[in-house]
């Protein structure tokens, strides 16, 4: 009797510990229930949120600014940082682009659910990979101590970051480094691409930092010279030689957008920012922006272009521009931008006794397209490369 008894009682305690057991698991929310300061909560744990701050760092963030605030953890800030980046410095930028929230969300879940940190990560860090070339080569520069070379390597990285972000769900976008004179294309997932050399500004006349989108392709474009190129350059010359104008084949423009005769301004009475009209450069091969223009929203004048100099691509020293970007292979450019064979290869071959009108194509999509100044960056081979400070910025040392 005390045998079965002893048993009884053993059967007992089993149960009740498998029922307190069953209990507290029915009690646990499911992760995809929770609020998001729940999960901010439960990932606030300090294991779990120092395994977050360890990957990070490992990808170039600057982990201090996310540090313990009170009871809780940034969670989703470290997380976006991680994912879409912080915004670089841009002159201009069209709209910034929020963080898809629904992919924190669903980053947060699965670190709950038991999905390790490196797995969940590469779900909202861009596919680029000349991203992740980057990312190995930061960790390869922290391991030998080169810690300049990795801080410039970790501003290309976030680059790579804000792009990701800003450029959604866009089929194609295009980057221009400013610092290394050189534009490379790329698809959604960072494949599929084209990269050619660029001629960007001189160091008094510098191609400003973008971050906007190209709305059309023009051919054959007038050049519509900017304020600050008639008053410096073009009006003293007028001025001073009757004949430049025509030579050049640049027109005389007054406010109802009509070409008037040079010979009809009193150049003499007048200073160049006094000067009523503005000057405009007729198509053709002369012209200063070749044949072909992108065009890319924003209000500094700046576009893409075509150049009656393509000798100039043949050198390393890319830096002769006003500021635009001039590129290598224009046609190229153009049926990458618009997904479609467009212009044919020929298309940009005129001669200099015929001028014909401009010619818009308007892109069925937004390409989102990058004017940046990134001291590092990698090739098609996943090498590191690094750019010089052409322009002289306070940028770290390599």
């Amino acid at each position: 009797m005390r045998i079965f008894s002893g048993l009884t009682r053993s059967k007992y305690i089993s149960f009740s510990i498998l029922f307190v057991l069953v209990a507290l698991q029915s009690c646990k929310k499911d992760a995809e229930t929770m609020t998001q300061q729940e999960l901010v909560k439960e990932l606030s744990k300090e294991k779990k949120y120092n395994e977050l701050l360890e990957y990070a760092a490992n990808a170039g963030v600057k982990t201090e600014k996310f540090a313990f605030k009170e009871s809780d953890a940034p969670v989703f800030a470290l997380l976006e940082e991680t994912g879409f980046g912080h915004q670089p410095s841009f002159r201009y930028i069209n709209k910034k682009i929020k963080a898809d929230t629904t992919m924190l969300k669903e980053a947060a879940i699965a670190l709950i659910k038991g999905e390790s940190v490196d797995k969940v990560m590469e779900k909202i860090e861009p596919e680029y990979p000349v991203y992740k070339n980057l990312k190995k080569h930061y960790t390869r520069l922290i391991a030998e101590n080169k810690k300049d070379s990795a801080a410039v390597v970790a501003e290309s990285i976030n680059a790579y970051r804000w792009i990701h972000r800003q450029a959604g769900d866009a089929p194609r976008l295009v980057m221009v480094n400013i610092r290394g004179a050189y534009l490379t294309g790329m698809d959604a997932d960072g494949k599929g691409g084209i990269t050619m050399r660029t001629i960007a500004g001189k160091i008094d006349t510098q191609t400003p930092t973008i971050d906007t989108y190209a709305t059309s392709i023009v051919t054959h474009p007038y050049w519509n010279v900017p304020k600050s190129i008639a008053i410096k350059e073009i009006f003293p010359k007028a001025a001073k030689d009757e004949e430049y104008l025509s030579r050049n084949k640049i027109e005389v423009i007054d406010k109802k957008g009509e070409v008037i005769d040079p010979s009809d301004v009193d150049w003499e009475s007048m200073t160049p920012e006094e000067f009523p009209y503005r000057f405009r450069q007729e198509t053709g091969g002369d012209n200063s922006l070749g044949l072909l223009k992108v065009e890319i929203k924003n209000p500094l004048a700046i576009y893409l272009h075509d150049t009656n100099a393509r000798y100039l691509f043949n050198t390393d020293q890319r830096w002769r521009s006003h500021g635009c970007v001039r590129v290598q292979r224009p046609t190229d450019l153009a049926n990458f931008m618009a997904g479609e064979q467009l212009l044919d290869n020929d298309t940009l071959t005129e001669q200099d006794t015929i001028s014909i009108p401009p010619k818009w194509h308007k892109l069925k999509k937004r390409i989102p397209v990058f004017l940046l100044y990134l001291g590092a960056d990698c090739n098609e081979k996943g090498d590191l490369l690094y750019f010089a400070d052409v322009y002289k910025r306070d940028s770290p040392k390599v």
